[in-house]
């Protein structure tokens, strides 16, 4: 898939990272991430773009979509929980963020909501779609 090649790419270059820095951020290999920008391989399933988006400082959301595992329609499928979920996944794969990240036991989705909001303030970025209420 070489959109997603060269998109992925760009969002490493746009970091100033190198593809050893991602390695090492990341936990996936050097040449597994060579192989991808260079459009030898398929896109990463969802594991490894948990992992990626942190770190290109992108949504989940977004490297799924670039990656055609999401179709533009689905966003707007998605229930109220399911973009929590994913917003709030993000904010836990973020290793610059640490706040809220440490709670153990079963979450509500209104206790994930929180953390997510609060991680929009602090980071300025927007993962939660205008409110529902």
């Amino acid at each position: 898939m070489p959109d997603f090649a060269a998109y992925i790419r760009q969002l490493r270059q746009k970091q100033r990272l190198s593809l050893r820095d991602v390695a090492q951020k990341t936990g996936i290999s050097y040449s597994y991430l060579a192989q991808i920008e260079h459009g030898r391989r398929n896109p990463p399933g969802p594991d490894f773009m948990k992992r990626l988006a942190p770190v290109y400082q992108v949504t989940l959301r977004d490297l799924l979509r670039a990656a055609g595992y999401l179709e533009e329609s689905t966003s707007s499928t998605l229930s109220d929980e399911q973009e929590v979920e994913m917003a709030f996944n993000y904010v836990m794969n973020d290793p610059r963020y640490q706040s809220g990240t440490r709670m153990s036991g079963e979450l509500t989705t209104d206790v994930k909501r929180f953390i997510v909001e609060m991680y929009e303030k602090a980071t300025g970025k927007k993962l939660l779609p205008e409110s529902h209420s």
